[in-house]
């Protein structure tokens, strides 16, 4: 995958915490959020094998995100 920055990085979306949440605003919430089709791609890795999920990042190849498990 391409990424042109510059055009791209208006699209970029993050979720956030804030202090100054209203009780109201929590309750609000989980409807509309469970209506997104967001399904989060997650890459575990154990520690030892820490160095291959780093190449891998420098070679981007990239899904989701990358975890160290550390038991």
């Amino acid at each position: 995958m391409n990424l042109n920055y510059p055009a791209h990085r208006r699209l970029k979306k993050e979720i956030k915490s804030v202090a100054n949440v209203a009780r109201r605003d929590i309750s609000e919430f989980p409807e509309p959020a469970a209506s997104i089709p967001l399904k989060p791609v997650v890459q575990e890795f154990k520690f030892e094998n820490a160095n291959r999920a780093l190449v891998e990042l420098k070679e981007r190849k990239i899904r989701g995100t990358k975890v160290l498990k550390m038991d």
